[in-house]
């Protein structure tokens, strides 16, 4: 059976013949938009007094009230939160899967809604929602049938290509039963790749992973953050995970979900697992964790 696992000399083989790599590593420019200013100059994504709000059938549910925060090109934040402070809800606002009751958001300098249509966007689910009829290939050219649009952009990574990247080389062939929860989830990942989103939006996709493996999926996330320049909004539980990942976290408080705290994460850009144990890493956290028990 093909190995998931990444060996050096892979991974250099693989860097070696990126599509990614070079002037395809790091975010695409943006064109410029009607008045002329350069969307580049903006955030990746800029949200000013969000708020969200819900009818039910006796009374009104606030789930995320005067939200601000943004996020560089090529940045990655993780939002960061107890259960049903609005952490999903925030992640599909930026998605232009709800509208905000109230409040102004830019996603790529441009709305959600043309972000989306231009394509711009990737989403990354907490089940990997596959079709267990496909092979892993078949699942990540997906999107091409379904958009109707049948070519990738000039220059885009293929499908076979976002699986290697992926860690899945030699696993193309395979349907999803025969894969760990790990493998679906990195499938998962390159669907979401595919067309070279600029924004990449991940809704806790390791959360009902083991330990190991979730260990291992935030690693390869990074690697894959560093190969492709991607930003990216990735909602977790783990404070952890979200130091790990993030080079800033946005901590948010329930009833109603706000923000409570935007931390910077003062680690090397380049950090491996073993960052945990540093000194640092534990200051992080604990200031996090403090910050996230004044929420309840």
């Amino acid at each position: 059976m093909p190995s998931s696992a990444s060996s050096p000399s892979a991974s250099r083989s693989w860097r070696r013949s990126s599509p990614w790599t070079s002037s395809r590593r790091r975010p695409t420019p943006a064109s410029s938009s009607a008045d002329g200013s350069d969307r580049m100059s903006a955030p990746a994504v800029d949200c000013r007094g969000i708020s969200v709000r819900f009818m039910s059938e006796r009374r009104t549910v606030t789930a995320l009230e005067d939200v601000s925060f943004s996020v560089e090109p090529g940045g990655f934040t993780s939002l960061l939160g107890p259960s049903g402070c609005g952490k999903s809800t925030l992640l599909r606002v930026v998605a232009d899967l709800i509208a905000p009751s109230e409040g102004h958001i830019s996603v790529l300098g441009t709305s959600p809604a043309e972000a989306r249509r231009g394509r711009s966007l990737g989403f990354v689910f907490q089940d990997a929602a596959l079709l267990p009829w496909r092979t892993a290939l078949q699942n990540v050219e997906l999107p091409l049938e379904v958009g109707g649009r049948r070519a990738l952009p000039a220059g885009a990574a293929t499908p076979k290509e976002l699986l290697a990247l992926v860690g899945l080389s030699g696993w193309e062939n395979s349907y999803p039963h025969e894969l760990s929860g790990g493998m679906r989830q990195r499938v998962s990942i390159a669907r979401a790749l595919l067309g070279g989103p600029r924004l990449l939006l991940m809704d806790e996709p390791f959360g009902a992973l083991d330990e190991f493996t979730r260990d291992r999926l935030n690693a390869e996330l990074r690697r894959i953050w560093a190969e492709t320049g991607t930003t990216i909004l990735f909602v977790t539980h783990s404070v952890y995970e979200a130091v790990f990942l993030a080079d800033q976290v946005l901590v948010l408080a329930a009833n109603p979900g706000r923000v409570a705290a935007l931390q910077p994460i003062e680690l090397p850009r380049n950090r491996e697992l073993a960052v945990r144990d540093t000194a640092e890493f534990v200051a992080i956290a604990a200031r996090l964790r403090a910050q996230l028990g004044s929420t309840h």
